[in-house]
């Protein structure tokens, strides 16, 4: 059962709930929900990162993991583990998948910023349409790059 506790109705029903399972003693699991990520935020996420891969030469996913991850947003993505069998810590990154609506439209604005800001290069903003339309048939054209 999914509650808003943001309603006076779901918050009261969510007691109710909680204290029934409380006094059976049951086994049980809470979970918060964040807002997933959008498939037009996706689309955009994947356009910008294929003109700046376009732009400099290198694969997209070598812009989304060494620039997009762990240089612009290494607080979002980063995460080091101790691995036991290895007898020393790893880093590991999180998956793009993972974040909510907030934190995408955060990575995508530092990212944007640090492109622009330190090399040089200019990315669309989510509102323009054709210069985003432009981009992903030239990344068709050039799937050598992906």
């Amino acid at each position: 059962m999914v509650y808003d506790l943001n309603t006076d109705i779901d918050r009261e029903r969510f007691k109710h709930r909680v204290n029934a399972l409380y006094g059976r003693r049951a086994l049980v699991e809470c979970s918060e929900r964040k807002p997933q990520r959008t498939g037009k935020q996706n689309r955009y996420l994947h356009c910008i990162l294929g003109e700046f891969a376009m732009q400099t030469g290198n694969p997209i996913g070598y812009v989304k993991q060494e620039y997009f991850k762990r240089l612009c947003n290494p607080e979002l993505f980063v995460r080091v583990e101790y691995d036991k069998l290895m007898h020393k810590e790893v880093e590991r990154l999180r998956s793009s998948r993972d974040l909510d609506t907030g934190e995408m439209t955060t990575a995508i604005d530092r990212f944007r910023n640090w492109a622009s800001m330190e090399a040089g290069i200019n990315l669309p903003s989510p509102e323009d349409n054709e210069w985003i339309s432009f981009i992903e048939r030239e990344m068709q054209h050039q799937k050598v790059w992906l």
